[in-house]
């Protein structure tokens, strides 16, 4: 039979080791005074299209995400242009992104603060003020493009917090 003080290590030690997992969100895309509503995870793609820039070159431009969100292993909505985030609920919400800071990676697009600008039906997402965009990896294309027109997806994965105010 383990004894009290074998079981007060495995707690401290679980509870060191999320500690230490959870770390702060940067200064840029912190959302001080808001609570979570609902986290989700997401694995889509970031899709890029081959355009001329003013100077008349071509390059990769940011043309939207698509992704699925989900919760325990469970499809609970999809994420897409706009950028807009919807639930199997049937509640919804548009942001614009105010913040942002690096990914961990050269190759992962970087994490976001976005606020709410717009809700759709009632649900889960109803109360939701801010969006943050957080944990990234991959997502981001670099390099020249040859042909105008042209797509290119890249996968990517991140996490997706829901915040509203107090």
């Amino acid at each position: 039979m383990p004894s009290l003080k074998s079981l007060a290590f495995v707690a401290f030690a679980l509870t060191s080791t999320s500690a230490l997992a959870a770390e702060p969100v940067p200064a840029a895309i912190a959302a001080p005074g808001e609570s979570v509503v609902l986290s989700v995870h997401a694995e889509g793609a970031q899709v890029y299209e081959c355009k001329a820039g003013t100077d008349g070159k071509l390059a990769w431009t940011f043309r939207e995400p698509i992704a699925t969100l989900l919760a325990d292993g469970k499809t609970i909505g999809r994420h897409y242009a706009g950028p807009n985030w919807e639930h199997a609920d049937g509640s919804a919400v548009v942001g614009k992104a105010i913040g942002n800071a690096p990914g961990a990676m050269a190759s992962d697009i970087p994490w976001l603060k976005l606020e709410v600008t717009a809700h759709r039906g009632s649900g889960v997402l109803t109360p939701v003020t801010t969006v943050q965009r957080i944990n990234t990896r991959g997502g981001k294309l670099d390099g020249a493009c040859d042909r105008a027109g042209e797509f290119r997806s890249v996968p990517y994965s991140a996490e997706y917090v829901f915040l509203k105010k107090g």
